[in-house]
């Protein structure tokens, strides 16, 4: 029986999309994914933060990053590809091979960047809770595509600018600094997901906070 999903992939997707960085990804987007798939646990992981191997890594571990010793990371290494459990091992396999009960069920997605695997994300549930299935593998496979696109776009960012004034709102800043980068109201509306209306507002607020009438005026205040 499929799980209850309480958030639409269109609202994931819209998540991805306004996430204006890799933390953003982390806490807002991987907090609705482990809700949309009724998961136990569940993260988005980078290769290159991954533990270093040594005399000191717990066995359980070494196991689990080992492509020999688990057969869910190797296919997702060797094939750029979502996969769970049951898609390469008989049913009750994995269970044998992975000792937690909290990872009873896997399924993982690739996260690639420039034709690489760079990272992905995965999710579990309770060995007692129903198993993963094709249509939470599309789902996961489309999150993937989504977050790879977006993480691309976040990487070729210039680095952010950095004001000096702590008196705005998170939206605000974030407004603040497409302004510096001489976006219009209807580009910055885009770009955040709201309205041109909502980006005019915004910045009326934010004149009358820094007691500026332009925006060139409020970006040279920030920034100096």
């Amino acid at each position: 029986m499929e799980p209850l999903i309480k958030a639409p992939l269109q609202s994931l997707f819209q998540t991805i999309a306004q996430a204006q960085t890799e933390a953003e990804l982390r806490q807002v987007f991987m907090a609705e994914v482990g809700q949309y798939f009724a998961a136990k646990r569940w993260k988005l992981y980078f290769l290159n933060q991954l533990p270093t191997m040594d005399g000191s890594t717990p066995p359980l571990i070494k196991k689990a990053l080992s492509l020999d010793h688990n057969p869910v990371l190797r296919y997702l290494t060797h094939n750029h590809a979502a996969v769970h459990d049951e898609v390469i091992l008989p049913p009750g396999v994995w269970q044998t091979i992975c000792p937690r009960a909290d990872h009873g069920h896997v399924m993982v997605g690739p996260i690639v960047s420039q034709g690489q695997l760079v990272g992905g994300i995965a999710v579990t549930r309770h060995r007692q809770d129903p198993k993963f299935t094709t249509v939470n593998l599309a789902d996961l496979s489309a999150l993937c595509l989504h977050v790879s696109t977006r993480l691309a776009v976040l990487q070729a960012k210039p680095a952010p600018i950095v004001f000096h004034n702590n008196c705005l709102t998170p939206r605000e800043a974030q407004i603040a600094e497409l302004v510096a980068r001489g976006m219009t109201n209807k580009e910055i509306g885009t770009e955040l997901w709201i309205t041109e209306n909502s980006v005019k507002q915004a910045l009326k607020r934010m004149f009358r906070k820094l007691k500026v009438s332009s925006r060139a005026e409020m970006v040279a205040q920030l920034a100096s």
